[in-house]
């Protein structure tokens, strides 16, 4: 390659670059923190990863979801580091990992990191969201543990009424968790997502409207033994086929629509003792979730977010 044409080749590189940084702007600042169409775009790279149905909606749809993830994430980011450090050495990053890839079908991280290179995605950024949730639920435990309370009196006696019963009924179950909003009815809300799921699935209408943050997984909670479910949950799941919804559940201050994936019976003998420690921590962590909603809504009102 002679002298000018190395010139010319390093103009265009150099030209390129300075094109690239030019598209980088800042999309929005949260208390001094901002947020840009760079990072929009890495998470909805990271909710489509968990997600693969957020593939069918519209890519302005997708950056919608993904704008309100990441805002809900810099909101709670800025409050955690008030009370901690957040330094990737919690033990638990490991096995919410596990979680993670399990979900995905995938047999180890090396098969996780894999998958994510097609996402341009690291598993150091993902620990980096992991760390941000199990830190949260960690500060939402140390402000709510002395609130919660558990009944064990009756999810004894629940349980030591089927203690003879061999046969155990299990729902693979998806979930949309929601509030009534200031603009909407309970009514209209309902009706509206109702439409979504007709009109793009479950898993994706999980993604724009549940709370919760099994949200990034379109809503899937996995596998929950029919005895461990509240009386209200049980009344409604009970009878469902698969694929079917229930009606919206009151639970708490929210709304509740759960889908049923698959269902299985199994033959085993009932250990009361595991079975309880099962359900109180089922129940413990309802009550969190609650808590968890009614202290982020709080934070989120104090906190100036500024759009660019």
């Amino acid at each position: 390659m002679n002298k000018i044409r190395l010139i010319a080749l390093i103009i265009i590189i150099i030209n390129l670059n300075f094109s690239l940084v030019a598209e980088i702007y800042t999309a929005y600042k949260i208390d001094g923190e901002i947020i840009t169409n760079v990072d929009i775009e890495k998470e909805s790279q990271y909710l489509m990863a968990l997600n693969n149905q957020l593939k069918n909606l519209k890519r302005e749809k997708i950056t919608e979801i993904a704008r309100e993830s990441l805002i809900k994430e810099k909101i709670k980011k800025i409050e955690l580091l008030k009370y901690f450090v957040l330094d990737r050495n919690n033990p638990l990053l490991d096995v919410i990992i596990r979680e993670f890839y399990t979900k995905l079908d995938l047999n180890n991280v090396e098969e996780f990191k894999n998958y994510l290179k097609d996402y341009n995605l690291t598993i150091e950024e993902i620990k980096d969201k992991i760390e941000i949730e199990t830190t949260w639920n960690k500060l939402i435990f140390e402000k709510y543990k002395y609130q919660v309370n558990i009944d064990e009196k009756l999810l004894k006696k629940k349980i030591f009424n089927k203690e003879q019963s061999t046969k155990e009924k299990s729902y693979s179950l998806s979930e949309i968790v929601f509030e009534k909003k200031k603009d909407k009815t309970i009514k209209q809300l309902i009706e509206e997502i109702n439409k979504s799921i007709k009109d793009i699935g479950f898993e994706n209408t999980a993604n724009i409207y549940s709370i919760n943050d099994s949200s990034k997984f379109g809503g899937n909670i996995g596998w929950l033994k029919e005895k461990n479910l509240i009386k209200v949950i049980y009344k409604e799941v009970n009878g469902l086929k698969i694929g079917e919804l229930t009606k919206p559940i009151q639970v708490g201050k929210g709304l509740l629509i759960l889908k049923i994936n698959n269902i299985r019976i199994e033959t085993s003998k009932i250990d009361s003792t595991k079975e309880m420690k099962k359900i109180i921590e089922l129940e413990k962590n309802r009550q969190l979730e609650q808590y968890s909603m009614i202290y982020f809504n709080k934070i989120k009102i104090n906190t100036n977010v500024e759009k660019l």
